[in-house]
């Protein structure tokens, strides 16, 4: 792709987008940036560009797009935004930062996405192939942005990286080697349009591949089953629940890989130590895409049974009068509160809210009768959470964290088990998951 002196112009600056603007630069594009947020909101990481020749700063308005002959818009800028639809309108070409990245890497791309499990399932494939003595880039919408890694190409054997469903939006000739495809549940409407519409970007991962590739797939998931004969690539799927003829899956207490081309393995399923089921299928995703990437059985088996989980994801806080705590503030759609809760037997306490993403509270009904003790409601979609998940469990609605946990923690007895898995975004109180979360763990700290 050859940028030189072409008008680029970059919506959002964020870290994506001041690493684009940065790429682009390289480039020796001319570049024009471009934010709904005032220029000294910018960031510490805008500073180091903004005396570059190569670089304009302009109104948030349509007069930006005169002349220009790309539009590369941040993840975080949805398809409704007014620019981009005047983009469309002039026919000015709109790629998003992955595509564009795309074009530059110099290694295998392994691409994870899914509704849920995407960060730990892309860290453990990474440290997986690290273990294994593999050169490894690991980012995307986790860490380092991939156009960062394609400004620096470091010489690597293979780039890992998280893929949402905001960066898919825009992509057209991206192609990974490996896609991953973990699940799909309601998520994103408000930024998508439908659930429709979410599933029709999710597939966008495997869409440019061929028969030379890997696809792997959930086979549990309802939602992909209807996607196999859309897929040209070679299809590995991967199952919690039954035996398949070929793929991996769990048969007792045994994970066995079976797959034309290779030895049959097995693998304890105590060697998993990460809580929950859905934990099980993020593990075996991870295998199968490191088995096509030749790392071998012991380096797979000896990364994963010394992986304990990230932050943020279903972590375990501390302990107070006999009562747990747990930090599931990563969890920000109803799919994922379901994953959270089926991971404990004992009652549990729930914290829910937040800042809605039109989620589908109304389906946690069953769940929330079957696992649920008590119902802490906050934040911002508190009163439509409450209407929608009717009155089969006792409720406290609140509108602030802080006093949601102690109110949580006040109506616990020993043995109970206080949950924070939101099912919405941070933004009403919080800068993003990771803050609420810290603040979490401060408070029950300090309880």
């Amino acid at each position: 792709m050859d940028l030189k002196n072409k008008r680029v112009v970059v919506l959002g600056m964020g870290r994506t987008g001041i690493a684009t603007a940065k790429f682009l630069g390289s480039k020796k594009a001319q570049v024009v940036v471009t934010d709904e947020k005032s220029v000294n909101a910018w960031g510490e990481g805008f500073k180091s560009i903004a005396r570059e020749k190569w670089l304009q700063v302009a109104n948030y308005d349509a007069e930006i797009l005169d002349g220009a002959s790309m539009v590369v818009p941040s993840p975080g800028v949805p398809p409704h935004n007014a620019l981009l639809i005047e983009a469309q309108k002039r026919n000015i070409q709109i790629v998003g930062e992955i595509e564009l990245a795309y074009s530059f890497l110099n290694a295998p791309l392994i691409a994870v996405t899914g509704t849920n499990g995407k960060t730990t399932t892309t860290t453990l494939v990474g440290q997986i192939l690290k273990q294994a003595n593999k050169k490894i880039f690991i980012g995307g919408n986790i860490g380092i942005p991939l156009i960062e890694y394609a400004q620096r190409l470091p010489q690597a054997d293979f780039v890992v990286a998280e893929i949402s469903s905001f960066q898919l939006q825009w992509v057209e000739k991206f192609h990974p080697f490996i896609s991953v495809l973990l699940n799909m549940t309601n998520d994103h409407t408000d930024y998508h349009g439908s659930f429709a519409e979410y599933v029709r970007i999710k597939t966008k991962i495997f869409a440019e591949q061929t028969a030379k590739d890997i696809t792997i797939i959930n086979a549990d998931d309802p939602a992909q089953r209807e996607l196999i004969e859309k897929i040209r690539s070679k299809v590995v799927a991967f199952s919690s629940k039954r035996e398949l003829r070929e793929g991996i899956f769990v048969k007792g207490d045994q994970i066995i890989f079976k797959m034309q081309g290779f030895d049959e393995e097995i693998y304890p399923l105590k060697m998993i130590k990460l809580p929950g089921w859905h934990n099980v299928e993020n593990v075996m995703a991870a295998v199968v895409a490191a088995r096509f990437c030749d790392a071998d059985r012991q380096s797979i088996e000896s990364c994963v049974s010394n992986f304990y989980g990230l932050s943020h994801r279903i972590e375990f806080v501390g302990e107070k009068k006999s009562i747990k705590f747990y930090d599931d503030s990563k969890g920000t759609n109803v799919g994922a509160v379901v994953r959270a809760l089926e991971t404990f037997s004992q009652p549990v306490i729930l914290l829910l809210g937040g800042r809605d993403k039109d989620g589908d509270f109304e389906t946690l009904k069953p769940m929330l009768s079957q696992k649920a003790k008590k119902i802490i409601l906050f934040g911002e979609a508190r009163e439509r959470i409450s209407s929608l998940i009717g009155k089969g469990v006792e409720k406290v609605i609140i509108p602030k964290m802080r006093d949601a946990i102690e109110v949580a923690y006040e109506k616990a007895r020993p043995g109970d088990i206080v949950l924070l898995s939101p099912g919405c975004a941070s933004f009403d109180e919080f800068r993003d998951y990771k803050e609420r979360g810290e603040y979490f763990k401060r408070i029950v700290r300090g309880l």
